[in-house]
């Protein structure tokens, strides 16, 4: 087989890499779970964070749903970079009104509103995101809900 017959599309690949946001977004844990390959590899990169396979990613992701319960992200602008990477330029947006889980340890919630820019980037294996890199600045997070 030709290496373009089983080249995915950019579309493909940005579809793969949207879809955990996406389902995230919508507090889907099945949904997340299922956009993401088994051993799925998270580099939450402002918290040191590193999280192998897609049990341990969903329940990272929980922690920020309960934290953030009203918390999406916006997708601002998708890069594809070869043939097997895209770059996500992101919002994320919420309210603090559950405790978050920080490596210092866990901060109350503050009912404050978050507005942060991130960076993911995102592997893609067939149709499903196998890596992520998330790149937020935790500072102005923890400045917006009050803490510093």
């Amino acid at each position: 087989m030709s290496p373009q017959a089983t080249a995915v599309s950019p579309q493909a690949m940005t579809e793969a890499a949207t879809t955990p946001i996406y389902a995230y977004n919508e507090k889907n844990w099945a949904r997340v779970k299922a956009s993401i390959t088994p051993n799925f590899l998270y580099d939450e990169v402002a918290t040191g964070r590193r999280l192998e396979g897609a049990d341990a990613t969903v329940e990272a992701w929980k922690g920020w749903g309960q934290a953030f319960p009203d918390s999406k992200a916006t997708i601002d602008r998708t890069h594809v970079a070869g043939t097997d990477t895209v770059v996500l330029e992101l919002t994320w947006r919420g309210t603090h009104q559950g405790a978050l889980q920080t490596p210092a340890g866990s901060l109350a919630a503050t009912n404050k509103r978050i507005e942060v820019r991130a960076v993911a980037i995102v592997e893609v294996s067939g149709e499903r995101a196998s890596a992520q890199r998330h790149f937020f600045d935790m500072a102005t997070l923890l400045r917006q809900i009050g803490v510093q």
